[in-house]
């Protein structure tokens, strides 16, 4: 049984996180080649080792994205070697800030994660455009929380780097879809697998809630009265680079269980 993405090369920055694990799985599930870049090899090599050990195929590279000549490098480099890059996801962390009013924000917390999406999404996406312009297809992913979209109390510095990261991949659609070039994002929120005390303190410092309790709420919230899975985010991932998705660019695809309707 052949996969959607037989024959094609993704890349998957932030590859050892837990959505980009998870997305990574199921790339490689359908067929592509995994490249694994991020900043940390131990758990780069981990999910490597669980891709090739379901039969899949994965390799790792360890690189910044916000490092413009170690993305470009790499980039070219995957081309060459595997007959150009089908696939590019950054799925990179931001340094985002929320649990504090905006009245009470350091300007550095407020652009930390604007710029640090912003950048590596540019930088990634960029690195991966001149490669799928020449060669006259691919797609380009992102993903964010849909703070973006509306006003979210609390979510601090969130919603202006999802919002900037969002309008930026709008123009790139445009700009490069005449060449064959699909751009498109995923919406999700809460994780179920992904959302961890470690990872909300990051986020949320001392104010940050218990897992569970987060997790609660946000099935409450929510239309599907649940968490969207890691499996529905990184099966729709696959969706999206496949040919499935052939007429879909520019856009955002909803995967937050009805915690945003529309």
């Amino acid at each position: 049984m052949t996969g959607t993405l037989d024959g094609r090369t993704a890349i998957v920055y932030g590859g050892g996180g837990g959505i980009g694990g998870g997305v990574a799985r199921v790339l490689a599930r359908e067929g592509a080649l995994v490249c694994l870049a991020g900043r940390t090899r131990g758990r780069l090599d981990a999910v490597a080792e669980e891709i090739t050990a379901a039969g899949g195929r994965a390799e790792t590279a360890v690189l910044d994205a916000l490092d413009e000549k170690a993305v470009e490098t790499h980039v070219q480099d995957v081309a060459e070697r595997h007959g150009g890059v089908h696939v590019s996801f950054n799925l990179v962390s931001r340094g985002d800030v929320q649990g504090v009013p905006l009245v009470e924000m350091t300007a550095d917390d407020l652009l930390r994660a604007v710029d640090t999406g912003l950048r590596s999404s540019f930088v990634t996406a960029r690195a991966a455009a001149r490669r799928m312009i020449a060669q006259g297809s691919g797609v380009i992913l992102h993903l964010n929380s849909a703070s973006g979209a509306g006003a979210m109390p609390g979510m601090g510095s969130t919603g202006p780097a999802d919002a900037a990261t969002e309008a930026f991949m709008r123009y790139l659609a445009a700009e490069t879809g005449p060449s064959g070039v699909r751009v498109c994002g995923i919406w999700t929120a809460g994780v179920a697998e992904t959302l961890t005390r470690e990872g909300l303190a990051a986020v949320a410092g001392e104010n940050a809630p218990d897992p569970r309790a987060a997790l609660a709420a946000i099935a409450g919230a929510s239309v599907l009265r649940r968490t969207p899975r890691l499996a529905d985010v990184a099966e729709v991932a696959a969706f999206l680079a496949s040919d499935r998705a052939a007429g879909m660019t520019g856009t955002m695809t909803n995967v937050t269980a009805g915690l945003v309707l529309r």
